[in-house]
């Protein structure tokens, strides 16, 4: 099925702005997969959309596999040469990830650029990371992608000029190729493999240093909830709600890449840490899981998941079994989890959510900052579950214990008797060896 989205642009000599895009899909009849093509498509083209390209039209074809050499079948490429030319389509994006070969030879075959959903998603990326560590992820997963894509014609690939990084953060020039590489990208194989070994031991001193700063948090025995969720489910919108941060938040797929951490206090005065994680997608690429292995640890360490779903959105339920796909990858999909029902003000009657879907759902508009009470009884709730329950008596000498008891703990039962504060709660793990020493287990 072939989609045509605009007519023929008409050279007038003044700037074209955006990058003119096709986007190219197989529908591949024997693939296990919750989202249909269409679905697949309308992302990749708000994944266009965000990396600034202008989706002028779209291509599809129903196959068993992907055809190992050129993507499509020889009919339909030749459909595909012919949108191309009749579009003056600048960019061809095909939604799966190409092997080196295919997109060699589809670059013979076309006249214009031809990228992957990989390739896309980096340049995303790249646009998008601020710290050191985001863009040292962002390089590695990038030299990664190209290495095996270097051929005979290196020298043409390493010859692409790049754009340059603007005054407001943003990188300029070509979707595809924006990065940590652009500029012309003289360099080979091995200086590639160098460079990527460079990267790896820098992300390593990144990964130690945050192993040091989580080391501290459990020094503290404060249970951290790592906020999870497809990408602009509103999770950073519901991060700024809960902490009133300042983390970016906006209406467009990775708005923020760097993992942030601040504390709050839930309605029973215990203390928690709340991080905020990069967003998750469908064939989000292997390479991309491996470079941000240091900021998925956040994921990872974490006591409680927080997912946000999008319950608007008509693919929330493959949007949730997408992050469930990838939390198992990470082997985190088991973690206590509460789940965020997020939007729910654009939805036409909150109360037909079917929240059985989701474990320990509560529905909230992070925008509007409704259910946020809710939300965060049932976080304190699920944070007590994992918690261990001790019945003691502390002296009133001991005060600076009943005020950490109030700030990590969860109390079930407070009353003062004569030779001390009697509680009865839950206690983060780590802190029971403060209280073993008052316990009244009899």
């Amino acid at each position: 099925m072939i989609t045509v989205k605009s007519e023929r642009f008409i050279d007038t000599g003044v700037s074209r702005g955006p990058e003119r895009a096709c986007l190219v899909a197989v529908e591949a009849t024997n693939a296990d997969s919750v989202w249909s093509v269409e679905d697949s498509l309308n992302e990749l083209t708000a994944l266009a959309h965000t990396a600034g390209a202008e989706v002028v039209g779209t291509l599809r074809q129903r196959l068993a596999h992907p055809d190992v050499a050129t993507y499509l079948g020889k009919g339909r490429l030749q459909d595909l040469i012919d949108l191309e030319r009749q579009l003056d389509c600048e960019l061809i994006i095909f939604d799966d990830e190409l092997s080196p070969t295919q997109q060699r030879n589809l670059e013979k075959a076309l006249n214009a650029r031809v990228i992957d959903r990989t390739a896309l998603i980096l340049d995303i990326f790249a646009q998008h990371a601020r710290t050191r560590e985001g863009i040292l992820q962002v390089e590695l997963a990038q030299m990664e992608y190209r290495l095996p894509r270097l051929s005979g014609q290196d020298v043409e690939f390493t010859r692409q000029a790049g754009g340059s990084r603007g005054a407001s953060g943003g990188v300029g020039g070509a979707i595809g190729v924006r990065g940590p590489g652009e500029t012309k990208l003289e360099i080979d194989r091995r200086r590639i493999r160098s460079r990527i070994s460079e990267l790896k031991e820098e992300i390593e001193d990144v990964r130690r240093q945050r192993s040091i700063h989580r080391r501290q948090r459990e020094a503290q025995a404060m249970p951290v909830i790592a906020v999870v969720g497809y990408t602009n489910a509103g999770k950073s919108t519901l991060f700024n709600a809960l902490t009133s941060a300042n983390v970016l938040a906006e209406n467009m797929l990775f708005a923020t890449l760097d993992p942030v951490t601040r504390n709050i206090t839930l309605p029973n005065h215990q203390e928690i840490l709340v991080t905020d994680t990069v967003g998750f997608i469908q064939k989000l690429p292997t390479k991309l899981i491996a470079a941000f292995r240091a900021t998925l640890e956040e994921v990872v360490e974490a006591d409680i998941l927080l997912e946000v779903v999008d319950i608007s959105h008509e693919n929330a339920i493959e949007q949730n079994e997408t992050v469930n796909e990838i939390l198992e990858e990470l082997e985190a999909a088991d973690k206590p989890r509460v789940t965020a029902l997020n939007k729910v003000d654009l939805v036409d009657d909150p109360d037909d959510i079917d929240t059985s879907l989701y474990p320990n759902a509560v529905p909230v508009s992070a925008l509007k900052k409704r259910g946020l009470d809710n939300l965060m009884e049932t976080m304190a709730r699920v944070i007590a579950e994992d918690m261990v329950e001790i019945d003691v008596i502390i002296p009133y000498r001991k005060g600076d214990l009943v005020e950490l008891f109030h700030r990590r703990g969860n109390i079930e039962k407070e009353e003062h008797l004569e030779d001390g504060v009697h509680i009865v709660g839950r206690i983060h793990r780590a802190l029971r060896g403060y209280f073993l020493s008052y316990s009244n287990a009899g």
